[in-house]
């Protein structure tokens, strides 16, 4: 991001934003200005600050495509209209979505009618394409030049290795084929099948459809322990606490596949009631204890 942004210019982000964007941001200015997660209204506002204290800034508005904690999505077309309206620069992380959601694998940008009109996209490569190394795109020449000349993570770091770079290329022919649609259907189905099955039994699921889905636990003394119950199930989840989400929000962050069968996502379904019962059971059992230890 410090190819992007002098020292006095400013940079408005998503408060939601991945780490490594916010870090990037308070690499390269101290003029951050972090945004209430998915409100166009409050980037307008801070754009219109920043213009009319400093007509000449240079300001980089930061978001994503998907935000990989809540599985919501942004208005990437209404916030490309005020950095347009305001001269600002728009630079979308389309890490998330790219292959795995949309026609041709297009994601959310083609749902918005916005692809190519993104003033900067970039990703990684490795969630759908399966492989380390990601991508910075412009229609800016001048931002190759850029980062070729004044980027030290891309100056002073290896290339991809072969391997990595025909692992990618392979991943990007099957997301844009018959067999990537095919895939893209049977994720789309499998993540609705597991969203509607936890709903039923009574499971907060954060978002909208996609490979991501957020299962709210509450805090650590419930989630830890339903974390074990559904390991020790066989159940493969990724517990989220404070502080990469709000306190007393503890999540499990769970992750589908393609390949996932009906019966391998009714099974985690039944993984998670069974690990939330035993977990109650615990709570209670501990409160019980408490009870009569402080009895006379």
């Amino acid at each position: 991001m410090v190819t992007l942004v002098w020292e006095t210019d400013h940079v408005v982000i998503d408060i939601l934003a991945h780490a490594c964007l916010q870090e990037g941001a308070r690499a390269a200015t101290v003029n951050v200005s972090r945004f209430p997660r998915l409100s166009t209204g409050a980037v307008e506002k801070r754009l219109k600050r920043i213009r009319d204290s400093d007509p000449r800034a240079g300001i980089l508005v930061v978001t994503e495509t998907l935000f990989s904690m809540d599985s919501d999505i942004p208005d990437i077309a209404a916030l490309q209209a005020l950095c347009r309206r305001y001269d600002a620069t728009l630079l979308v992380d389309c890490v998330h979505d790219l292959g795995a959601l949309g026609d041709r694998g297009l994601g959310v940008l083609h749902a918005q009618d916005i692809v190519g009109k993104v003033d900067i996209l970039m990703g990684s490569f490795s969630k759908t394409f399966a492989s380390p190394g990601g991508f910075v795109a412009c229609n800016d020449l001048g931002l190759k030049f850029a980062l070729r000349s004044s980027c030290g993570p891309s100056t002073f770091t290896n290339a991809m290795t072969p391997i990595q770079a025909a692992v990618s290329d392979a991943a990007l022919s099957i997301i844009d084929s018959q067999e990537g649609n095919e895939r893209r259907a049977r994720l789309l189905a499998n993540t609705r099948l597991l969203r509607d099955g936890l709903s039923a039994e009574g499971f907060t699921v954060m978002g909208q459809p996609s490979a991501i889905v957020p299962v709210v636990l509450g805090n650590a003394s419930i989630s830890r322990p339903m974390t074990k119950y559904a390991a020790e199930q066989g159940g493969i989840v990724n517990l989220v606490e404070f502080p990469a989400v709000a306190r007393n929000a503890c999540r499990w962050r769970m992750q589908v596949m393609a390949d996932h069968t009906d019966k391998h996502v009714r099974s985690m379904v039944e993984i998670a009631v069974s690990a939330r019962a035993q977990a109650e059971a615990r709570e209670r059992g501990m409160d019980a204890l408490e009870v009569e230890v402080v009895e006379p």
